[in-house]
């Protein structure tokens, strides 16, 4: 599948689970801010993606919030150097740079963008 094709099914998915339109779902469009999805709608969102694109998304791989539960990886509200190499390891489709610069916990959903689904996709069906 192309990135295009890859988009375009994502995109798909979006506008079903959140309810949003077709024009709103940019690769930039951050899931929380931008596209107003909840934690209960992430669940829903990898249902969909599965389905969509016949593949299996382990508990956490495409949204591992369990690191920000860690003690070792969280202290006073920010990312540690090692919540940050932990997330870098498992987030690889993510864009981490301006999080890093911040590692506030509270700015966390803003790394998930619809971009970031798509590079996601792309690494699990290729």
């Amino acid at each position: 599948m192309t990135h295009d094709e890859i988009f375009s099914k994502v995109q798909e998915v979006l506008v079903d689970a959140l309810a949003v339109d077709d024009e709103e779902v940019t690769s930039e469009a951050t899931l929380t801010g931008d596209l107003g999805a909840e934690s209960i709608d992430f669940l829903d969102i990898v249902f969909r993606l599965e389905k969509a694109f016949g593949i299996k998304i382990d508990q956490g791989e495409i949204f591992p919030s369990n690191v920000l539960e860690n003690e070792e990886y969280v202290k006073d509200g920010k990312v540690t150097d090692a919540g940050m190499e932990e997330l870098k390891k498992r987030m690889p489709h993510a864009d981490l740079s301006e999080f890093d610069a911040s590692r506030d916990v509270e700015e966390f959903s803003n790394i998930f963008t619809v971009d970031t689904i798509v590079k996601f996709i792309e690494g699990k069906v290729s």
